[in-house]
């Protein structure tokens, strides 16, 4: 089976939820035998490491500008004459900017799956003109895609609602890695195992930083540090007042965006993990934190009730002072009992290689074409 891909910026080591999706999925989709072509986004993958081959799955390096308005569409119209050139069984789309342009692909002649992530159109950083292409975007990779699959059933419940099309509930997955000791990348930071709550994500306003910094600034002497590591796709007001705010705030530590060994060992070391978003597909970090073992708090959002976490480490999006006594009691260690509670859970149901299979079972399906976009179509067993 001959699979191209189009809407990540690529990978291995690019920053991003879809990122880190399709650098678990698409080598275990190789292992399973598909001939896997990821058309990347040339300007995030430096000179050097732009792969031929990595893992079983084959790249071609596309240009495209680096401007968040036009990046997408612009790769994604180019995309589509690569991916007509390679003649693949399934041409499998990530995200509804790129899906904005399903409907060429069908004019082609490819077999699309699209992947639905979440409600980009949700995020601050758009306005309202790009919102409204987004909105569109959904429409036309909902409604005219062979298979669409969503990374949550509240993603499921909304594209029923809205369009009337089932889809295949596959969500992200959490790769269950050996603890790393103190080492490293905690003398770089100054870090003390235990001593810290930490927070990778992207410095994009939906994340809720801002937030996290000023509940954390209000603290009275506070005892663990606040480690924040990520950074910003394209450098905006937004993510220069971040780097402003952690500088002027005694004990924030940002450390860039980190990978491998530096990001396990942030995660195996620190006392807890936060995520205050506003909007959330299915958070790879957060499933990452709790198969750590990590106690988690989380903001009040559909993505995050998906998960199964105790009621009291929720507070709402947004809300500084309950914010702030969550950092507060975690810090005293009052969620200590969430600490590995549920890693074992996490590995059963979020398993990259059950995500590749029940992935594959999708192409399949749409080849076949018994995945059509009518109203009556059927997921296929999804692992949770």
């Amino acid at each position: 089976m001959r699979v191209v891909v189009l809407g990540t910026r690529g990978f291995p080591g690019v920053q991003g939820g879809v990122e880190r999706h399709c650098e678990e999925l698409y080598p275990r989709l190789a292992k399973l035998g598909c001939d896997v072509t990821v058309i990347t986004r040339a300007p995030y993958i430096p000179p050097g490491k732009r792969n031929g081959e990595w893992r079983g799955v084959k790249f071609a390096h596309l240009w495209c500008p680096r401007k968040k308005s036009f990046e997408a569409i612009t790769h994604t119209l180019l995309g589509l004459f690569e991916a007509k050139r390679l003649k693949p069984d399934i041409l499998h789309i990530h995200g509804i900017g790129p899906a904005l342009l399903v409907p060429a692909a069908k004019r082609l002649g490819l077999k699309v799956v699209m992947t639905h992530h979440g409600p980009d159109y949700k995020r601050a950083k758009w306005g309202r003109a790009a919102r409204e292409v987004l909105r569109r975007g959904e429409k036309n990779g909902v409604l005219a895609s062979d298979a669409v699959i969503s990374i949550s059933n509240g993603i499921r419940e909304d594209l029923r609602a809205l369009y009337g099309r089932d889809s295949f509930v596959i969500p992200n997955g959490v790769t269950v890695r050996r603890p790393v000791p103190p080492g490293a990348a905690l003398k770089r930071f100054g870090l003390l195992p235990g001593k810290y709550i930490f927070i990778a994500c992207r410095f994009v306003e939906e994340k809720g930083i801002h937030d996290l910094i000023a509940a954390y600034s209000a603290l009275k002497a506070p005892v663990h540090k606040l480690v924040i590591a990520g950074d910003a796709d394209h450098e905006t007001e937004y993510s220069r007042s971040v780097r402003k705010k952690a500088g002027e705030t005694e004990g924030v530590v940002l450390t860039g965006f980190q990978t491998g060994e530096a990001l396990s060992e942030l995660f195996s070391n620190a006392s807890s993990f936060v995520l205050p978003s506003y909007h959330e597909g299915l958070p790879i970090a957060l499933l990452e934190a709790l198969s750590y073992g990590l106690p988690s708090l989380v903001s009040d959002i559909p993505a995050h009730r998906e998960l199964p976490l105790s009621v009291e480490v929720y507070f709402k999006p947004g809300d500084h002072a309950a914010l702030e006594r969550a950092l507060s009691i975690a810090m005293q260690g009052g969620f200590e009992a969430e600490r590995r509670k549920y890693s074992a859970l996490i590995e059963t149901m979020f398993d990259w290689d059950s995500i590749a299979a029940s992935t594959r079972c999708v192409y399949t399906e749409a080849m076949k074409g018994s995945a059509s976009a009518s109203k009556n179509s059927h997921p296929v067993p999804a692992p949770r």
